[in-house]
């Protein structure tokens, strides 16, 4: 019988296959993994434990402000300060977190939250109620490249009702300190709160530092002026933490390699000195992680604060003018016809080298709430504000008609009224009869001035005949006189300067009325720049608020040395000569120091002489309520410039009293201020040089009693050896 054969199994064969597969795919991994440890490890190490280094501008304080006689004006006031630093990566999500649990720890102030702030929290809080704002029918379109995906969120924002964006109190506080978090850049010490933090919130957030990733506290600053309002618009402000750089400036400031949240100089002295008051920002170099972690720091340098600004103002000698322009606003304003008087100025300079010693005005302000009026500081008027400044600006027209030829030194007019057709008669407030040149600054004379401006445009005058004057005429004393300063901009150290307006009609008796200062438009800072001109001998003087630049010190009661001089500018020589200026010079004496100049009166018995020309303009009241009159309100501008000593000048003023009363006579507010901040400028002058001789008194005895003891310690010690 034959044996049954037996059945051939596949299972071995299969296991085998199998066997084969594993140990082909071990061998694959085993390769894989030897090309990954052996070939590529050392990427692959590095991209694990890559770093970034993030560095970061931390701002400084701000340099401090002096007057001339080192008396501190402007300080930085510390400030207790909570921050918030974001680090590189961190989730919208994760920062509303941190600042929910800040929020029982602090109050914030809302009221800069805004309605978008609002919508923009409720997407982050609400993202899946957000989401069904948006049909699938713009998802769609956003797909086929109809919609940019930014419309979505547009079309969110719109969505959301006025229901869903009403916060609690409390969330609103919480999204005001988020408003704060994401406003900052990464790794940038961001200001969440440092005005009015308590005792107890700075203590609480530092114990809780723990549970607050990114919360910390510190110290802010803020500009602290000791003077109150006191010059305190040409000083200027600095943005606030808040605001950061000004947006009309940002390109600017960024190209400069200054954060977005830096504080800077937004007006006048503080915008113009930026570069100098802002310092060398403190620069950390961060090294992060791939989660944005940092994992160290390097300090690459440590910074300094800003370097001090010793200015040219004299604040003894500005708060006393202060008080006398105040002083007499309130009194001459209790006077008739003085309803346009609201404001005057009054700017010193010294003549020789453009520093302003005092730059004052006042104005009258009225609340519109309370309709309460108060008198507040209006400094920034001396150089933004113009005026027609009547007789003062006489000496350039007799400079000008010497320089072309219309007149000597020694000329003489007969002085009464011109009569040219089809004009009203122009003369000065009294017939002098014949008079010269000096004879007309001192009683200032209007007749002199228009026979001067006649030959000027080389016309010829005849009594009741039309005047025929070239209208080249005005461009020569327009240029003359903007060799003093007058009608150009004077070129201090300030923005926003303005140069006067020119009047545009060019007929022959607005050519005679530009000789005697009642046509163009000129600044008090031009006036002072003007006389001063006069006063040195023909310099025309840059003025400057800034005397001295000073490096930093670490100790804060001390000042550094001094950084840089702002030495004298002068913008140009007049083209007059020396004997020229002297004569007016002479002129100008007269009217202050002599019998009948029309300032006589007030410094003729001074102690100290003065030279001066006085100024009454014919003037349209152009002030804040000039929309409450259908017609042009006539006025009267009164002005006084000068400089004192009369033959070697210390201090040139000019003295400016805008629609000071209505009417063809009123009070002399200008001469009386002019004799009051004179007498003021020579008491401080006496009472300095008096102090300043106890002090050496006392000096020098403390030096001879240290020699006398010292002698009389030797012979004692003679005395013991013998």
């Amino acid at each position: 019988m034959n044996k049954k054969k037996k059945k051939k199994t596949h299972v071995p064969f299969r296991l085998n296959i199998l066997f084969f597969l594993v140990f082909v795919l071990f061998s694959a991994l085993i390769l894989r993994l030897g090309v990954v440890q052996i070939v590529y490890g050392d990427d692959y190490r590095r991209e694990i434990e890559r770093t970034e280094e993030v560095t970061v501008n931390n701002s400084v304080p701000r340099g401090k402000m002096y007057d001339r006689n080192l008396k501190l004006m402007v300080d930085n006031q510390p400030l207790d300060a909570i921050t918030y630093t974001r680090k590189q990566g961190t989730k919208q999500t994760e920062m509303v977190e941190t600042a929910e649990k800040l929020a029982k720890l602090i109050e914030k102030e809302t009221d800069k939250v805004t309605e978008r702030d609002k919508k923009d929290f409720w997407i982050l809080k609400n993202p899946k109620l957000a989401e069904k704002k948006i049909t699938d029918k713009e998802r769609k379109k956003v797909e086929e490249g109809e919609m940019e995906e930014s419309d979505l969120y547009k079309l969110q924002l719109d969505r959301i009702t006025e229901k869903e964006t009403k916060l609690s109190e409390k969330d609103l506080e919480v999204l005001a300190i988020y408003r704060e978090f994401a406003s900052g850049y990464a790794l940038t010490p961001q200001i969440v709160k440092n005005k009015e933090v308590t005792k107890e919130e700075f203590a609480k957030v530092s114990e809780n530092l723990d549970s607050l990733p990114g919360v910390d506290i510190s110290t802010d600053w803020d500009r602290f002026y000791t003077y109150n309002k006191t010059l305190k618009s040409v000083l200027g402000k600095v943005s606030s933490s808040e605001e950061g750089l000004p947006s009309e400036s940002l390109d600017y400031y960024l190209a400069r390699d200054y954060s977005r949240n830096d504080r800077v100089g937004k007006s006048y002295i503080e915008a113009q000195y930026e570069d100098i008051l802002q310092g060398q920002k403190a620069k950390v170099r961060n090294v992060t992680d791939k989660s944005g972690n940092v994992v160290d720091s390097e300090v690459i340098s440590e910074g300094s604060r800003g370097k001090d600004l010793i200015l040219t103002v004299d604040m003894d000698l500005q708060l006393a003018t202060e008080e006398i322009i105040e002083k007499q606003l309130i009194a001459k304003k209790k006077m008739g016809n003085t309803k346009f008087l609201d404001r005057a100025f009054v700017v010193m300079m010294d003549p020789d080298t453009g520093e302003v010693l005092t730059m004052a005005g006042k104005k009258y302000e009225k609340d519109p709430k309370t309709g309460k009026s108060s008198i507040e500081d209006f400094a920034l008027g001396n150089i933004t504000t113009s005026y027609t400044m009547g007789s003062a600006v006489k000496g350039a027209t007799v400079l000008t008609g010497y320089q072309q030829g219309a007149i000597q030194p020694g000329t003489y007019f007969y002085d009464t009224k011109l009569r040219i057709k089809g004009t009203p008669p122009k003369g000065s407030y009294s017939d002098f009869g014949n008079i010269n040149d000096l004879t007309a600054l001192k009683v200032s004379s209007n007749v002199y001035m228009f026979r001067t401006a006649i030959n000027i445009a080389g016309a010829h005058y005849v009594p009741n005949e039309p005047l025929n004057i070239s209208s080249g005429a005005f461009s020569t004393m327009r240029n003359s006189f903007a060799q003093f300063g007058l009608g150009v901009r004077t070129g201090i150290d300030l923005p926003n300067e303005m140069s006067g307006f020119k009047g545009s009609e060019v007929s022959p008796g607005k050519l005679l009325d530009l000789a005697i200062g009642q046509y163009d438009t000129y600044t008090p800072m031009q006036l002072v720049q003007y006389v001063s001109a006069i006063a040195n001998g023909g310099n025309r003087m840059k003025p400057h608020m800034v005397k001295e630049i000073r490096d930093p010190v670490d100790n804060n009661e001390e000042l550094g040395p001094v950084a840089e001089d702002v030495s004298p500018t002068v913008l140009n020589r007049l083209d007059m000569k020396e004997e020229w200026v002297e004569r007016v010079q002479n002129g100008f004496e007269k009217v202050a120091m002599e019998q009948g100049g029309t300032a006589y009166t007030y410094f003729g018995n001074k102690s100290y002489t003065v030279a001066a020309k006085t100024g009454t303009a014919e003037a349209f009241y152009d002030g804040p309520n000039r929309m409450n009159y259908s017609e042009p309100q006539e006025t009267m501008n009164i002005t006084l410039v000068g400089y004192a000593p009369a033959k070697n000048p210390e201090v040139a003023f000019a003295v400016v009293v805008p629609w000071a009363y209505q009417g063809h006579s009123g009070h002399s507010m200008s001469k009386e201020i002019g004799e009051e901040i004179m007498d003021t400028y020579f008491e401080l002058k006496k009472e300095r040089a008096k102090k300043e001789n106890t002090e050496t008194s006392t000096d020098l005895k403390v030096e001879n009693g240290k020699d006398v003891q010292k002698d009389q310690a030797e012979v004692r010690k003679s005395q013991e050896n013998e």
